[in-house]
């Protein structure tokens, strides 16, 4: 057990998740929605990262959510903030040390597909590591030699498919690409992506699907389409854009989280 998961087991009051969701850019409004939360900052779990990226608010909340004990990190470390894409493994080695075995990740992604429009969510079906970084680069065991090839676990999916028909939300799928940033993509290389097999680029949640699959994890994860990528609409791409928009997909994407929990449909 690390120090981080010893300072959490000790500020869990007998909590015990075993589920754990990531919020990214403008979806930490839902731990407002966690009752009798635990709010501990970042900075008093020993080696979590501190984000740099407004509308990461950098705190873990435990507590239950649609009825289920969770745990929410609101905010993420990301690979363009310091060049280190291992940022998140302090935080995710901490999850597995108290018992947590499913992680959901959420992230803000452009759409490279014209019928994927903002305010969609789009469940993770693969990724593309075109950042070319890995989080496992420095690991000195053999476990550093991660299959991939399940890395979005297909019971998981399935309770995702069946809570958005539930509940009547729409639910796309397909392959999110993942670009270092912090700059955004240019229009030649979203054509690329696009020929490459990919429905949606972003700058996170790669190296943590990684790392939870080296901790032995199951993952899950969901982006929220902010805008359509670059070269596809008139203007030039900001964050604000992210920020305003990841709201809209942000309350269908917890439509559909809050089925997922409250049905059991993780509850092995």
């Amino acid at each position: 057990m690390t120090a981080a998961s010893e300072v959490l087991s000790s500020r869990l009051g007998g909590l015990s998740p075993t589920v754990a969701l990531v919020l990214g850019s403008g979806l930490g409004g839902l731990v407002d929605e966690v009752e009798d939360a635990v709010r501990i900052p970042y900075g008093e779990l020993p080696g979590f990262p501190h984000s740099g990226v407004s509308g990461h608010a950098g705190q873990l909340v435990a507590g239950r959510l649609a009825g289920k004990p969770v745990i929410v990190l609101a905010g993420r470390a990301h690979y363009y903030e310091h060049g280190d894409a291992a940022a998140m493994r302090p935080a995710l080695e901490a999850l597995a040390g108290v018992g947590v075995g499913k992680l959901i990740l959420t992230n803000a992604a452009g759409s490279v597909d014209a019928q994927m429009p903002p305010g969609s969510v789009m469940l993770l079906t693969d990724h593309i590591n075109f950042a070319g970084a890995n989080p496992l680069i420095g690991e000195q065991t053999d476990r550093r030699f991660v299959g991939l090839s399940e890395a979005y676990d297909a019971d998981m999916r399935a309770a995702f498919e069946r809570a958005a028909q539930d509940t009547g939300t729409p639910l796309h799928q397909g392959v999110y690409m993942w670009f270092s940033g912090p700059s955004f993509e240019t229009p030649a290389e979203i054509r690329m992506a696009r020929v490459m097999g990919a429905n949606a680029v972003g700058m996170s949640t790669v190296p943590e699907v990684i790392l939870a699959r080296f901790l032995g994890m199951r993952v899950a994860a969901c982006s929220v389409i902010t805008n359509l990528a670059a070269g596809m609409s008139a203007g030039e791409l900001s964050h604000q854009e992210t920020k305003d928009m990841a709201p809209i997909g942000g309350a269908r994407l917890a439509t559909v989280l809050k089925r997922v929990l409250s049905a059991g449909m993780l509850e092995d």
